[in-house]
Formats: C-alpha cells, sequence, structure tokens
C-alpha cells in the first residue's frame, strides 16, 4: 500500500472512528427522559422535539390509522360524500352505523385529513379522500391490505421463516418451491387466478401512465409486455401509440382472462398473446421494445437473471428495455421501497426491492448496456430503468 493510500485509509478510518464515538453518547443523550423534558420545553428545540414526538406517535398508531382508512372503503364513506357534504345523521342511515359509530369514524377520518367538518355538523371530501376516489386502484390494495396486516401480526416470526403466509398463497407465482405443472395448465376461472388478476391489473393501471408520460413509447415499432397481466399497460400504450404493435405474456390461464378483458376494451385484433412461464419458456420475438412493470422485484437475484437474459434474448440489437417497479434508495420515497416493499416481498414469500444501482448491475449481469435510470412523476410507485441491448 503506498504513502499516499495508507494516508487516506487512515483519515477515513478516524472519520469513521469519531462518528461511531459519538453514536452511544448521543443516542442515551436522547433517550434520557429529563433531555426530552427539556428539548419539549426549550422554545429552539421544542419544534423539532413535537416533530419527532409526533412520528414516533404516528408510526406506533399506523396500523389504527390504516384500519379508519379501511373502514372508509368498506363502507363506501367517499362515494357516499362525492357529489355534496352530508350530515352525521345522513351518513348513518347511509353507512348501516349507528349515529354514535358514524361520528366516531367521521371524527376519525376528519383527523387523518380524509375528510373534513363544516357548520351544521357536515361532512365532505378533503383532499386525500377526494383523490383516492380518483384512484380505485388505491381502494383496491386497502381492501387487499388485509392479507398482508394478517401476515405481520408475528414480525420477528415471519423475518425468522416461521410462520406461512397468506399472501404467498395469494400469488399463483410465489415461494421459493419450483412451480408445479399444475400451474401451467390450470383452469383460466379458478378464484386464485381471477384474484391475482385482478389486483395486477389495478397495480398496472397505476403505474402505466407515469412509465408512459417518462418514456416515449411511440418511438418503437412492437411492444412485447412481460408479465403483463389483463392488459392494461398494453391498452395504455395502445392509447400513447396508435401505429405501435402489441404482444402479452403471461401465464395461461392470466391470458385465456386477458383475452376478455381485450375484447371488452376492442384490443383483441391488435395484441398478440402469448401464454407461457417466463423461468422456463422462450419469450416472443419481433419486438423491438419489453415492458417488465413490477416483475422482477418479484424474484430473487438469479430468477431475475433467468428472466433478464431472457428479455435480452427476444430483442434485436439496439432493442429497448424498460424495467419499472417500486426502488430501494428513491430519493422522497425511501419508506415505501425498504420499509413496506421489503416486508411485502417477505410475507409473498419471494423477491426484494433494489437500489437503482442493484438493478443496473443486474442488467449488466445479463448482458444489456446504455443502462440508465429516469425520473418518474411519482417514484413511490414505480423507478424507469431503461437499457439496451448491446
Amino acid at each position: 500500500m503506498s504513502g499516499t493510500t495508507m494516508s487516506a485509509w487512515y483519515a477515513e478510518a478516524l472519520r469513521f472512528s469519531w462518528r461511531d464515538g459519538w453514536i452511544g453518547p448521543r443516542n442515551r443523550l436522547i433517550a434520557n427522559p429529563r433531555f426530552q423534558r427539556w428539548a419539549a420545553a426549550f422554545p429552539l428545540t421544542r419544534p423539532i422535539a413535537h416533530r419527532r414526538a409526533r412520528s414516533l406517535f404516528d408510526l406506533c398508531a399506523g396500523f389504527v390509522y390504516s384500519q379508519i382508512l379501511l373502514a372508509c372503503v368498506r363502507l363506501r364513506l367517499f362515494e357516499i360524500l362525492a357529489d355534496r357534504p352530508l350530515t352525521a345523521e345522513a351518513l348513518s342511515g347511509r353507512l348501516g352505523l349507528s349515529e354514535d359509530a358514524t361520528l366516531r369514524l367521521l371524527r376519525a377520518a376528519t383527523a387523518l385529513r380524509l375528510i373534513r367538518a363544516l357548520p351544521a355538523n357536515r361532512f365532505a371530501l378533503d383532499d386525500l379522500g377526494a383523490a383516492l376516489l380518483g384512484n380505485p386502484s388505491v381502494a383496491a390494495f386497502v381492501e387487499h391490505h388485509a392479507l398482508l396486516y394478517d401476515d405481520l401480526r408475528d414480525p420477528v416470526a415471519l423475518l425468522r421463516g416461521e410462520s406461512s403466509t397468506k399472501l404467498s398463497r395469494f400469488w399463483p407465482y410465489a415461494g421459493d418451491a419450483p412451480r408445479a405443472e399444475s400451474v401451467r395448465d390450470s383452469s383460466p376461472c379458478g378464484d386464485d387466478y381471477g384474484s391475482y388478476s385482478r389486483l395486477m391489473a389495478h397495480s398496472q393501471a397505476l403505474v402505466a401512465e407515469d412509465i408512459l408520460d417518462a418514456y416515449p413509447i411511440a418511438r418503437h415499432r412492437c411492444l412485447l409486455d412481460v408479465g403483463g397481466g389483463e392488459g392494461d399497460f398494453l391498452a395504455a400504450a395502445a392509447a400513447r401509440a396508435p401505429s405501435l404493435g402489441l404482444i402479452l405474456f403471461d401465464l395461461p390461464p392470466v391470458v385465456e382472462r386477458a383475452r376478455s378483458r381485450l375484447e371488452s376494451i376492442e384490443l383483441t385484433g391488435r395484441v398478440e398473446t402469448a401464454a407461457g412461464d417466463f423461468l422456463r419458456d422462450p419469450l416472443p420475438r419481433g419486438a423491438d421494445v419489453v415492458s417488465l412493470v413490477r416483475i422482477v422485484h418479484d424474484h430473487d437475484d438469479e430468477s431475475a437473471l433467468v428472466v433478464l437474459r431472457a428479455v435480452r434474448e427476444a430483442l434485436p440489437t439496439g432493442g429497448v428495455l424498460l424495467l419499472a417497479e417500486p426502488m430501494a434508495g428513491a430519493r422522497g420515497a425511501e419508506p415505501m421501497g425498504d420499509a413496506y416493499f421489503g416486508f411485502y416481498l417477505l410475507a409473498m414469500g419471494r423477491g426484494r426491492p433494489r437500489t437503482a444501482a442493484e438493478i443496473a448491475q443486474l442488467l449488466q449481469n445479463a448482458g444489456f448496456g446504455h443502462i440508465r435510470s429516469v425520473a418518474t412523476s411519482r417514484p413511490m410507485l414505480a423507478g424507469l430503468t431503461i437499457a439496451r441491448v448491446v
């Protein structure tokens, strides 16, 4: 090791040593009740102390907040208030609750800024309630989270792998065991695939416009959507690019449902469908752009590489991959990546959120080049990585 390198290493070691040495005393100071009381009373530190106390309380109360939202969704409170404010008495009859219970729910929802209280004991939608009303996909996920909350009753058991989960049974492809042949040949009418496909459709619809706003899909000749569910992303792309060729690839039962969906929106003649398992079967050729929307984060690195290499084989030289999914470490959306999706995917039984750098490394290992990240309007829902076949 050269003298310059040794000096740099020593300086870095000293810097970390100083930081590490300060952590213990700092933690003891912040944990001291006397210091907490002083910080809450002192004018200069009072705002900081109050914000941190509120943040800590919100962490403790988060489950209660989510259940209040679930009650509002199940009782269709936002739809009922969509057109005009109503009194608690009028809402009581519409919700099927006693007036006492109705007021309790309304006050809770008001505290969470889902609705707002008006004079004369009337209530109307607030901004968050109105935004949720305009995004039915969010309401579908609020309902779906009942499975996740049940799986998180004992988070330590979940982390230790000591409990079976409802989410792993909900998603047909979840779990680490090899997929049975029966999955490939199962009936398209099964409830499992119906629930899975409907939620996938909601997921795709939620992010499709953000992805298409960030990337001009009309520059391409043909788009292959891998794991495309019932075709919601392809439908959005079709609206943006009327001359774009479209191919959908998914599991056989999902493709059967997609054909019915595409027929209902008059896209049957424009979309070619192909059924198979992207971990085993080759992908259709002919597209010059492939989309993977919320697919890779459902898989471990080994399986993700299988998918990415299959995509690379299906694309011509110069072909483009659009990889869109929530990413760990996304600026302004950090809790969504590592906290929410970290534990959601743990309960699901496979996959993990990855940083943009980790995704880029996977793409490089799969043989892609010209890899770049593109900002989307809502990074908490999906970040976008673009790569080319070189």
